[in-house]
């Protein structure tokens, strides 16, 4: 049975595991999920992943959720360059260190800059709080300040001369605000050069394709029926704003 990968691209983990796999050369069936849609509350995919999240993985009677666990499985799987997910103690100390860390800082605040300033306004015709907003550029602001001098340093990749995971899994995190206008890189020069090694690693024609709906976010959303978001619209609020 062919290894399934159910991916909406929108969302930042679902967009790693896209471009590892694809980088790869990995062979996988795409099952491409919209999460606007709800289809992760359904009962067909709960069999897939309890969790109801993506992405998720369907390898024959194996399924597996969150994003971390599925590269690392992936990479030992198919056996893919070592520098993906290095075999020195250290170096992959390293990159589990960077995984560790993104998931409540450059992931969660770079996803709320979505939902302030594209989502919430659109879907659900509610203003975002100034003090919200403010807090959260803050944040974000910090948490980018530890990714260009703790991670990066002055190294090409966040683990030396090669790209790893922890690369991989930063450059989809920090595109995201890209889609609500905000360019992280324009006045970051170290963090801008960053970018453009990790995008020729990938190769550019992959890079902008796995890139090209969260750019177009804005467009997206104001033809999106939002009608199977309407059932959590209060849980979301409350998520995001209280």
């Amino acid at each position: 049975m062919s290894l399934e990968i159910y991916l909406d691209l929108f969302s930042q983990p679902c967009r790693s595991v896209y471009l590892f796999a694809k980088k790869n050369n990995i062979p996988f069936d795409h099952k491409n999920v919209s999460l606007f849609d709800g289809f992760q509350y359904s009962e067909e995919f709960g069999k897939i992943n309890q969790l109801r999240k993506l992405p998720a993985i369907k390898d024959g009677d194996f399924c597996l959720a969150e994003s971390v666990a599925i590269m690392i499985y992936l990479a030992e799987k198919f056996r893919t360059p070592d520098h993906w997910f290095p075999a020195d103690l250290r170096k992959r100390a390293r990159v589990n260190e960077y995984l560790s860390w993104q998931h409540t800082s450059i992931r969660m605040h770079g996803a709320k800059i979505i939902w302030f300033k594209v989502m919430i306004p659109n879907l659900f015709q509610t203003e975002v709080p100034k003090e919200k907003m403010d807090a959260t550029i803050e944040n974000l602001n910090i948490a980018l300040h530890f990714f260009e001098e703790k991670f990066l340093q002055d190294k090409p990749f966040i683990v030396g001369d090669q790209i790893s995971l922890a690369d991989l899994v930063a450059i989809v995190e920090l595109i995201q605000p890209l889609g609500a206008g905000m360019d992280l890189f324009e006045t970051r020069p170290k963090l801008k050069a960053w970018k453009e090694r990790v995008r020729e690693t990938l190769g550019a024609e992959l890079f902008d394709e796995a890139h090209r709906g969260i750019l177009s976010i804005q467009e997206h959303v104001k033809t999106m029926d939002a009608s199977g978001l309407a059932p959590l619209k209060a849980k979301i609020l409350k998520y995001f704003l209280s």
